[in-house]
């Protein structure tokens, strides 16, 4: 397979190389390409280098598959232009995820929707990748009615800039800020931009993209978003009503049962989810999974994943495996 990816030199595109090369994905020829500053740049993909390509110039070469992270813009004005000489392109941006005529795929629950028409199909958000990869087998069972979540998210999924200002901050550094407020010992409500509901564009995703991901609007789901000075990993406290009533030790093992979940759930052992634990790790992990004594049906749950590599990468890489071993894109 010709493989290209967009936005190879940023956090995202260095860990999807990673993640390529680990899952042996097919390669026989790679495309790195980022905007015009990056262009002429080497990056090394298994022991061997490439020299990083512009975008005008990548889609002339016509790869089968372009995985996009390279922001929302890039994606908007680059994507279809790879789709039109055949590529099928996996974007990792919020560009395309709720237009109603592209997919959006987490393989573990919904590639059995994709075709070999599917030309550009987004990936979720991270925050929304580990939420619903508890919440699927959960709603099949019990039927979900409304999920409340906060998110406790690394400055990693901000990008390096984040990561750089929480270092500084850390060692007494002045430098550029990435966000309005310093990040080290501190905890900051606001990710993504404030929209006019008083919500941010990270909260709406968390409660829009689910409902398109299990293909059902019967739900409700509300979140608010917090990032925090953690290097990598996300955490999410999610409160799940559900329309029928459960068995505790049910719900653990059908969490325990479900591809790509690890439950993580003794508190006499003080064992459950952390992101220092995830990281690195390719699987959803829940733990504190506990009954909400309030009202009936409900169901309380602490949710942790490597938001660069399941939150991200990883998706993409899985997409783009299904995509080839069920399409058999056109090899150049």
């Amino acid at each position: 397979m010709k493989v290209a990816v967009v936005g190879a030199t940023g956090m995202v595109g260095e860990v999807m190389l990673q993640v390529l090369a680990e899952r042996d994905f097919p390669i026989s020829e790679l495309l790195l390409v980022a905007s015009e500053r990056s262009v002429g740049k080497t990056l090394t993909y298994k022991g061997e280098e490439h020299t990083v390509i512009g975008l005008a110039d990548a889609v002339a070469a016509q790869p089968d598959i372009a995985i996009f992270s390279a922001g929302g813009d890039t994606s908007l004005e680059w994507a279809p232009k790879f789709a039109e000489v055949g590529t099928t392109v996996i974007d990792n941006s919020s560009a395309w995820r709720m237009d109603p005529t592209k997919k959006l795929v987490v393989p573990e629950i919904n590639a059995d929707t994709l075709t070999a028409e599917d030309k550009i199909i987004a990936n979720p958000n991270c925050s929304t990748i580990q939420l619903v990869m508890v919440l699927d087998p959960l709603h099949k069972k019990y039927g979900m009615k409304r999920v409340v979540v906060s998110t406790y998210q690394s400055v990693s999924g901000t990008g390096l800039k984040a990561v750089q200002q929480m270092e500084n901050e850390a060692a007494g550094i002045e430098g550029d800020m990435a966000y309005p407020y310093p990040i080290n010992r501190n905890a900051l409500p606001h990710c993504d931009v404030f929209l006019e509901n008083g919500y941010t564009k990270e909260e709406m995703k968390l409660a829009r993209e689910p409902q398109k991901i299990l293909d059902d609007r019967t739900f409700s789901v509300t979140a608010t978003a917090v990032r925090i000075p953690t290097a990598g990993g996300h955490s999410e406290s999610v409160n799940i009503e559900f329309l029928n009533d459960f068995e505790l030790a049910e719900v653990r093992q059908l969490l325990s049962e479900t591809p790509g979940v690890v439950v993580q759930d003794n508190t006499d052992t003080n064992t459950y989810p952390m992101p220092m634990f995830a990281h690195g790790k390719d699987d959803v992990f829940v733990g504190r999974i506990r009954r909400d004594e309030t009202q009936p049906n409900t169901l309380n749950m602490w949710i942790v994943a490597d938001n660069l590599r399941k939150g991200a990468a990883t998706n993409a890489v899985q997409i783009a495996e299904y995509v080839v071993e069920h399409f058999s894109p056109k090899v150049v």
